[in-house]
């Protein structure tokens, strides 16, 4: 697997955000939103602008953390792949970069958490990046 990266937020030019996934139930994983908090300097900078990552293919990623009243922050997260404006998203290209970001944030969360069991999820799920 090649490494996905934290980069500062790329200029913003002619690009869109393309959703890829919601995750809005933080709560029920206390590990991920440490992760998330340690790995974005959420602390400090929080919901004041998105992490951003660059996925093996080259292309950049935005992790947009959502807040919700009563629930500690992170509560969520939306994964976002940062597009040229005009050019449609490569599906295929978008899903490998997925998990190998998922890969990474597994990684990062450690045990009991781990992404052989995360490759195996998804080879029974049969999906297509986790053969």
């Amino acid at each position: 697997m090649t490494e996905v990266a934290i980069i500062d937020a790329p200029a913003a030019g002619d690009t869109r955000r393309e959703l890829l996934l919601t995750e809005d139930r933080l709560g029920h994983y206390p590990e991920f939103r440490a992760f998330f908090i340690r790995a974005f300097d959420l602390d400090r900078v929080g919901l004041a602008r998105p992490g951003h990552v660059r996925a093996p293919s080259g292309l950049v990623y935005a992790l947009v953390f959502v807040g919700r009243s009563g629930e500690a922050f992170p509560c969520g997260v939306e994964i976002h792949a940062v597009v040229d404006a005009l050019e449609p998203l490569d599906e295929a290209v978008a899903d490998r970069d997925l998990w190998s970001i998922l890969q990474w944030m597994i990684a990062g969360v450690g045990p009991p958490w781990t992404v052989e069991d995360l490759r195996a999820t998804g080879r029974l799920y049969r999906i297509p990046a986790a053969g």
